[in-house]
């Protein structure tokens, strides 16, 4: 597997230049122009082009990906094994009881409850 992933390497590095030319094809300027205004962010030409070239990797590694054979291969919703992991609930007052809670809160009590001031 490591020497097929150095053969993937080795042709992808000397490839690299039209298979970048190739994927940034597929994502306009205009599209990455339209990102950073959707994500409310100013580019640069510069950064609009290194963009480009980025997302433009990003399908060339998703499109690689899609290549795989996963006949077989479960599909994963989680990494843990762990499943609904609940704990009871138990109420637990830390040896401090309300009475003594609504006293540090002096002339702020009304009807058993601490007054705080408005937020809105």
């Amino acid at each position: 597997m490591l020497n097929n992933q150095i053969r993937q390497d080795v042709h992808f590095k000397k490839n690299a230049k039209s298979d970048i030319l190739k994927y940034m094809e597929k994502i306009s300027k205009e599209e990455v122009k339209h990102l950073a205004e959707l994500s409310s962010i100013s580019l640069s030409d510069d950064e609009v082009s290194n963009l480009q070239t980025d997302l433009g990797n990003i399908v060339e590694y998703i499109e690689q990906l899609s290549e795989l054979n996963t006949d077989g291969v479960e599909p994963t919703y989680s990494v843990s094994k762990n499943q609904n992991v609940w704990r009871e609930d138990e109420i637990n007052d830390y040896g401090v009881k309300r009475a003594e809670l609504l006293k540090l809160a002096g002339d702020n009590v009304e009807d058993n409850q601490v007054k705080v001031p408005k937020v809105l």
